[in-house]
This record gives structure tokens, sequence and C-alpha cells, in this order.
């Protein structure tokens, strides 16, 4: 069980690690401290799901229905178009640097709505969490729960860390060109997330 557990925990912790959307977006809220713990427990809670649909067989049943797959990669696509347009203007017409306290900022619910959007929206979470630890799981009989759980704390340790590490960045990003190019590097991997959605479809 701990070989599983382990197993589990290193190639959860190896599928996350690359910047994509939803890390770009942790480590904004984190920068901004701006709702971190509600964005980091949903995006755990997000791949635990995930997780243990995929263990629980739901790659099989995502085969059964072709028209799935097309309908979350050209959908994904479209919000991460919008989303690396809205930074890739913030970046070239921005002035933000880290808000006073007190400050207004985004509601939990928009930034919630983004995060969800960001997660459940990507084809390549299904395919990482779903498909990839899924059918790994099947390498370990009788202990796809350990297996299961060990990259479910992988997601745990990695967002929260990133969330709440992203404080100590702070300094960097209280002037406006740290902002700019924060928000520059998030549009493009937004738009070549998108691109390579619609590439490869």
């Amino acid at each position: 069980m701990l070989i599983a557990t382990t197993s589990g925990f290193f190639l959860g912790l190896s599928l996350i690690v690359a910047i994509g959307a939803q890390n770009a977006f942790v480590l904004r809220q984190g920068l901004r401290r701006s709702h971190v713990f509600a964005i980091c427990l949903t995006c755990a809670a997000s791949d635990a799901a995930l997780i243990s649909a995929g263990i629980g067989g739901l790659a099989r049943t995502i085969a059964t229905v072709p028209w799935l797959i097309p309908l979350l990669r050209y959908g994904g696509a479209a919000f991460l178009a919008y989303y690396g347009l809205r930074s890739l203007r913030t970046a070239l017409t921005g002035n933000a640097s880290l808000k006073p306290e007190g400050e207004a900022e985004d509601s939990l619910a928009t930034a919630l709505l983004t995060c969800l959007a960001l997660t459940w929206l990507n084809p390549h979470v299904y395919l990482d969490t779903v498909v990839l630890l899924g059918s790994i799981s099947t390498q370990y009989p009788g202990q796809g729960l350990a297996f299961g759980l060990g990259a479910a704390a992988a997601s745990v340790l990695f967002f929260f860390s990133l969330g709440y590490g992203a404080r100590y960045l702070r300094p960097i990003f209280a002037k406006p060109a740290a902002w700019r190019l924060l928000d520059g590097l998030i549009a493009l991997v937004m738009g070549s997330i998108a691109v390579n959605l619609v590439w490869t479809g």
C-alpha cells in the first residue's frame, strides 16, 4: 500500500507542477492574497474528484461518448483564448501593482467561477487525472484507493504551497512592471494551450 501511495503522490505531483492555466491563476490569487484558501481548496478538491473518477473507470465511460472530448476541447480553447486576451490587454495597457489592504477585489463567487472554468474546461486535466492516473492505478490491483490518495495529497500540497508561498514574491510584484510581465506570461501560456487544443483536434 505504501508503494502505491508513494507512486500516486509523485506521479500526481509531476503532472501538476508544470505552468498551466490553473497554476497561473492560483499564483495570481496568492500574490494578491485574494480568496487564497478557497481557491486552493477548490483546485485540490477538483483534482481529487477527477482522480477518483479516473480510478473508478470514468475513462471507459468517456470513450463511449464521442462528442464529449471535442466539446471540452473547443469550449476550453475558447475560454482560454478569452482569458489569455484579457491578460494580454492588461500586460500592454495595465499599470497594476499589489492592492493596498482594504481595496476592492474580485468577489469570491467570481474567483471561484474562474477557477472552476480554468479547471473543468481544460481537456488536459481529464487526460492527466482521469485517463492517465486512472490507467496507471490499474497497475496496483486492490490498491487503487491508496494510489488515488497519494495523487490527491500531491494536489493538496502543491496548490496550497503555490497559493500561500506566493506571498514571498510580493516585494517583486509591488512594481507594475512585474505585473505586466506576469500577465504577459499568463497570456502566452493561455494562448499556447488554446492553440494546441484546436491544432491537435
